[in-house]
């Protein structure tokens, strides 16, 4: 563990809190300068600070775990090629090595030295999902890593304030959208010259030549924080799997051991399936970073995120395994299968944490790449459109409708995928009866359809899951609904390929809802009602799930139904919930 420092306690929390303010800073320059959707709108990024031992001291208000957390990690993996004393003033880099950061190549990571009187005191990095990097449109067709894009080793993206041109250019050369690709290398250069620009004005402030005593005091009681809840939970082994839909229908198996001991906690996932042939594939990095955040999650989410909070969880996986792949494995869609992990980790430990967990939701976030020409256009538009379905569940709760967890990102708005392509989403509307029945309901999936307004083909590339295994339920809760991906209504499409697709074409991509915690028989039948008037559940759902009969008083051609147009029949409630436990 590491040393205490005297630092007073009143000070620290003024500090701390002032450090907060500086990543936050540097977090709004990037969504306000980045030319993508994908940082702007869905906020897939990462932005931290780290002190002089690469040891990530904050983060700031979002950011996606498998973004901070292999980000965390992945800055000692900058300070190994750059140690300390190697770098100057204007030095910038950059990587998007899968195995070194975030886990695949479209997720550049940016690193930035910060000197004072000449020393580095300092690095603010940063972690974007790219609108494009190259090689096959975003899937999981790949074979290898080499097809899947333009991969950038740990280089400098500037060289004492000099752009590295060559590399632009390279860039450029390789990506089908190179205005927003650039574009946002320069938002996270300069979100990360904002961060630095701040910090120092802090250190002046409060008369500091140098960050790392208070960055040891706080990542130690985070520390410290993490080890005691630990210590509340009983020493014992838990384990649990699941299965994901994998790709073309060979299902891939997830599969953890936890084991608490003391204040450590082991996930281990040994028994998961072997690596896959195509780019499904999870690094070890992006592993450890989802395993972690579920410790933190499940049993001290208050605790500031740090490098202190996962150090006491441990985690491992068998190398050349689906979650601990081996170059060159191809891991374009890795987070189908890593947005799987807090959902079993905390299956794991439902027996163990009971009133603290949440049931898996729709987990892995729904990520489609469109690509086609307008009609009367030259030019050819690539979007990245994210989506969610719902939460699982939580022991105290309803889940959340439309929200994306683990990822933490949020969807792209219709106005945005409507002004900057010729695309029309036609629908776009809560699933009723997608989430799981339970004392405590699952978070809503929802029904989308896309078109194209051209005369062309168009494409896509729908890199989504639970269509074969829905979100299961948790201590009696029942599963949410299975995702749903359709061409014209009618047939069902190929996930994770890349699709042509007609101009009349119209795709329905129905997202998952999340499964419900708790029999669904003691829920409050009040509750219930209020699901069926807010259109949540069905009528016909409500007395088969839940054992609660409603009425509908109105007419059948009401277009607006007010609350007032239900009733909730105590008495055939009361005997259909009888009926069911005398069965």
């Amino acid at each position: 563990m590491t040393t205490r420092t005297s630092l007073d306690p009143v000070l620290i929390e003024v500090l701390w809190s002032r450090v907060l303010s500086v990543v936050n800073e540097q977090q709004v320059a990037l969504q306000r300068t980045a030319f993508s959707t994908i940082v702007r709108e869905t906020q897939d990024l990462a932005c931290g600070v780290f002190d002089t031992n690469g040891w990530m001291m904050a983060q700031s208000v979002t950011g996606t775990p498998g973004h901070i957390n292999a980000m965390a990690t992945g800055v000692r993996h900058f300070l190994k090629e750059y140690p300390p004393g190697t770098l100057q003033p204007g030095d910038v880099l950059i990587t998007n090595d899968p195995w070194m950061t975030a886990g695949q190549i479209n997720d550049i990571t940016v690193v930035t030295p910060v000197f004072k009187n000449g020393a580095e005191v300092a690095y603010f990095a940063n972690t974007c999902h790219a609108a494009d990097i190259g090689g096959r449109i975003l899937s999981a067709e790949a074979r290898e890593v080499y097809e899947e894009g333009l991969r950038i080793p740990i280089m400098k993206l500037y060289d004492r304030g000099v752009i590295n041109r060559d590399l632009i250019s390279i860039v450029r050369a390789n990506v089908r959208t190179p205005d927003e690709t650039v574009g946002d290398l320069y938002a996270q250069t300069s979100c990360n010259d904002v961060g630095a620009r701040a910090l120092l004005g802090f250190m002046d402030e409060f008369d500091l030549d140098t960050i790392d005593p208070l960055s040891r005091e706080i990542i130690t009681r985070s520390e410290e924080a993490m080890r005691s809840a630990i210590r509340e939970i009983p020493n014992g082994v838990h384990r649990h799997e699941t299965w994901s839909d994998g790709f073309d229908e060979t299902p891939i198996l997830i599969r953890a051991t936890v084991t608490i001991d003391d204040e450590d906690i082991f996930i281990d996932f040994a028994g998961s399936s072997p690596e896959s042939v195509r780019g499904i594939n999870v690094v070890f990095n992006y592993t450890h970073a989802y395993a972690s955040f579920a410790m933190k999650a499940a049993i001290s989410p208050d605790v500031p995120h740090n490098d202190g909070a996962f150090r006491p969880v441990h985690v491992s996986a068998p190398p050349g395994s689906i979650l601990n792949c081996l170059e060159p494995a191809a891991v374009a869609s890795r987070h189908l299968i890593g947005h799987f992990l807090p959902g079993v980790v905390f299956g794991a430990l439902a027996d163990a944490l009971p009133e603290q967990l949440m049931a898996p939701g729709s987990d892995p976030i729904w990520i489609s790449i469109w690509r086609g020409r307008a009609r009367q256009s030259t030019d050819r538009f690539t979007f990245s459109l994210f989506q969610c379905g719902g939460a699982g569940a939580r022991a105290a709760k309803d889940g959340l409708n439309t929200t994306g967890f683990p990822s933490g990102v949020a969807g792209v708005p219709a106005e945005s995928v409507e002004t900057l392509t010729s695309m029309i989403q036609n629908r776009r509307e809560l699933r009723t009866d997608s989430g799981g029945a339970g004392r405590f309901r699952g978070g809503l999936g929802q029904w989308t359809e896309m078109a194209c307004r051209t005369d062309e083909v168009w494409t896509v590339s729908a890199m989504v899951d639970r269509i074969s295994y829905p979100p299961e339920g948790l201590l009696g809760g029942e599963s949410g609904s299975a995702g749903e991906f359709m061409i014209n209504g009618a047939r069902e499409g190929e996930p994770k390929r890349l699709l042509v697709l007609d101009p009349d074409t119209r795709v329905q991509l129905n997202l998952p809802g999340g499964g419900g915690y708790g029999d669904p028989f003691t829920r409050d039948p009040e509750a219930v009602l209020w699901d069926v008037i807010e259109g949540y559940v069905s009528i016909e759902a409500a007395r088969r799930d839940y054992g609660v009969v409603v009425e509908y008083l109105g007419r059948d051609d009401q277009l607006v139904r007010l609350p007032g147009d239900y009733r909730l029949d105590p008495e055939a409630t009361a005997l259909a919930r009888q009926t069911r436990s005398e069965c």
